[in-house]
């Protein structure tokens, strides 16, 4: 008897506790729901999208959608990290503790699992769970939906080479891989706000409304080290996966900046969650105590990690410079001269060969060139082998303060003017016309 009464007073294991969250989780009707959306609709949208002969060419990646099925995945990655997975988030953590409050169930759980401890953690791995088969969902189902759509053809990178298609599907998979990190920050912080505002719905909204003031964040003309420090940016440094050489820096950074908003934010959602009074039935959040605790300490995490940033890194102001921006136009523009005279059967030349360089103003100059704008104007100049004129060609540039510029060609109309060049894929525009780079807010040198 003794014996029997040991054990009926053990805690419920985690791994039980665990599948009856998920369960229960899998039973809501708006999870199911949202599975079904992840799995299905991004395929449809990419391969609608691809057979369209007017594409999102204002997102990374949308010019080459009908080209190649591998930038179908990168565009959805792009909607994703700005739209879709903020709200995922939302309903899936930031409402697997408020929804035992507006039910009236915490008496019932704790009496059959016995341990605050063992339910937040089998809660806490449940809503992970959802949320990691709703990110696979989406990455596969646009993948999917692209190859089928476009082909697996090689993928134009952000300096203009050219990825192959293996190489493309590896580069891409690494990229939703990166996305997780953010993924998991803004689902700790749904974790944290499901624990401070209780049946409140604005538990459920935390994680949206973070999201949006660190969108509207990067778009301001931020100091690179505060932009890095940002548990958002890892959204927009998957792109330095597609330069070459891969601009690892600023994505490593921002995956680690990630990875520690995941972690300070459960364990803030854990401390104030064992402390709870369970037998207050009244309770309805933690009270301004608890939303202190919450969330001065997450504003002591962002001033350190961009401070430690500043520090360890030789990037200063807003990361973008003349140099820089001339040396990634110049690139880009041999990189795709070759694809252009690869299309129009003109023989072939090296990089080496064009020498390919860059002079580069910002406000007709009148104006320092560094810093975002539209107003960058850039001649690229070239030499071919046996030719002794040099060739030139204008840009016009948009580039915005991630870094991301779209170049658009202003003559001559010869080399970078909009006309179509046949390819295995049908009828494509000119690469020189318009193109999409990236400039690496890092210094590549460290300070002096």
């Amino acid at each position: 008897m003794t014996a029997t009464l040991t054990e009926a007073a053990r805690p419920v294991p985690v791994a039980r506790g665990y599948r009856f969250e998920l369960v229960k989780l899998f039973a809501a009707w708006r999870i199911r729901l949202l599975v079904l959306a992840c799995w299905i609709a991004p395929a449809l949208f990419v391969a609608v999208v691809s057979e369209q002969s007017s594409l999102p060419v204002d997102t990374l990646f949308g010019r080459w959608m009908n080209a190649t099925g591998w930038a179908g995945p990168l565009v959805m990655l792009g909607f994703a990290g700005t739209y879709a997975l903020p709200l995922l988030t939302s309903v899936v953590a930031g409402d697997v503790f408020a929804s035992e409050d507006r039910l009236g169930t915490w008496r019932h759980l704790l009496v059959a699992v016995r341990s605050p401890r063992r339910i937040f953690v089998a809660k806490a791995l449940a809503s992970l769970t959802v949320i990691l088969v709703l990110v696979a969902g989406m990455a596969v189902s646009s993948a999917v939906g692209g190859v089928l759509a476009a082909g697996s053809r090689p993928l134009v990178g952000l300096d203009g080479h050219s990825l192959a298609p293996g190489d493309a599907a590896v580069q891409v998979l690494l990229a939703w891989v990166c996305v997780l990190a953010p993924t998991l920050a803004l689902g700790a912080i749904g974790l944290l706000g499901s624990v401070l505002w209780g049946r409140s719905p604005m538990g459920l909204l935390l994680p949206a409304v973070v999201a949006l003031v660190l969108a509207l964040a990067q778009l301001l003309p931020l100091p690179v080290a505060v932009r890095l420090a940002l548990p958002s940016y890892a959204f927009i440094a998957w792109n330095g996966l597609f330069t070459g050489p891969a601009q690892l820096g600023p994505l490593l950074i921002a995956v680690s900046v990630s990875l520690a908003w995941a972690v300070a934010a459960t364990a803030l959602a854990y401390l104030l969650f064992v402390r709870r009074d369970f037998t207050n039935p009244a309770h309805d959040g933690g009270g301004r105590r608890a939303l202190t605790l919450g969330v001065l300490p997450l504003v002591a995490l962002l001033g350190v990690t961009a401070g430690g940033v500043a520090v360890a890194t030789p990037a200063t102001g807003s990361g973008i410079d003349l140099d820089k921006v001339q040396r990634s136009v110049a690139t880009a523009f041999a990189h795709l001269y070759r694809l252009q005279a690869g299309q129009l059967a003109r023989p072939d030349v090296t990089e080496e060969q064009l020498a390919a360089t860059a002079a580069c103003t910002k406000g007709d100059g009148r104006v320092e060139p560094e810093g975002p704008g539209n107003d960058w104007r850039c001649v690229v100049s070239w030499h071919l082998p046996d030719v002794a004129a040099t060739g030139t060609a204008i840009y016009q540039l948009d580039i915005t303060s991630d870094g991301r510029y779209v170049a658009d060609g202003d003559g001559p109309k010869e080399v970078n003017g909009y006309f179509q060049v046949r390819t295995p894929a049908g009828d494509q525009p000119n690469p020189l016309w318009q193109f999409d780079g990236n400039v690496e807010l890092l210094s590549s040198t460290p300070k002096g």
